[in-house]
């Protein structure tokens, strides 16, 4: 892929509140687990339009792509930022071949990264020799997660690796890993919706939330 700006993204600031839950459409069972709205699913929207595009127009055309979706989280992202990829391909003047491929990691529990990474789950990802590929990914936190997704990747002999990310939090826990696009720069809260959860919660959740003390208490794991 051509050169591009790495820190082209949008920043939430740590003093920014959200939008009262009680003026969005939240799901009945959630309503009393959520601090506020963070980012309201339109903006998710318009965001990865933008994103599909920087990437659409800085990809070397003469490589196939392959867009590696992390399970389970970045599912919605992976979904929606394809298939916006996949119609500029379909509608410009340019276009290269495309494949879908997906992996699975597991970093958390309940609120916490573990500070270990698990590889639970991948399929056959030798087709990913020689191609340009593009990881989506959900939320990075500390980094860890994608740095060993990255080293897990290496031995498949890429053209090029790319990452995409919605969300990349702001934190102190961070090793310093930036990804190549951005959508949302967010404070160092837990934030749920959109596919990202708590112990499996809130994938039915469409907006980007913040979760309360009462929701990280009623859906904890049982230990």
């Amino acid at each position: 892929m051509a050169e591009k700006k790495t820190e082209n993204f949008i920043t939430i600031p740590d003093d920014y509140t959200g939008y009262p839950v009680d003026k969005f459409s939240i799901p009945k069972h959630y309503e009393e687990d959520l601090e506020s709205v963070l980012i309201p699913n339109g903006l998710v929207m318009d965001r990865t339009e933008r994103l599909a595009r920087d990437i659409f127009e800085n990809l070397d055309h003469s490589k196939p792509l392959a867009c590696l979706c992390v399970l389970k989280g970045g599912y919605q992202f992976f979904s929606d930022l394809q298939t916006r990829i996949q119609n500029l391909n379909a509608n410009s003047n340019k276009s290269c071949q495309m494949s879908l491929d997906f992996i699975r990691l597991k970093s958390y529990e309940d609120d916490k990264s573990t500070g270990t990474v698990r590889v639970i789950g991948s399929d056959d990802l030798s087709s990913l020799a020689g191609k340009n590929v593009l990881i989506v990914e959900d939320l990075i936190d500390t980094g860890r997660t994608m740095q060993k997704l990255l080293n897990h990747l290496a031995q498949f002999n890429p053209f090029s690796v790319n990452v995409c990310t919605l969300l990349v939090k702001r934190t102190t826990r961070s090793i310093g890993y930036r990804p190549d696009y951005v959508g949302f720069e967010i404070p160092d809260r837990f934030v749920v919706g959109y596919a990202v959860d708590y112990n499996e919660y809130f994938r039915d959740l469409k907006h980007i939330c913040i979760i309360n003390d009462k929701g990280k208490k009623k859906y904890a794991m049982k230990k």
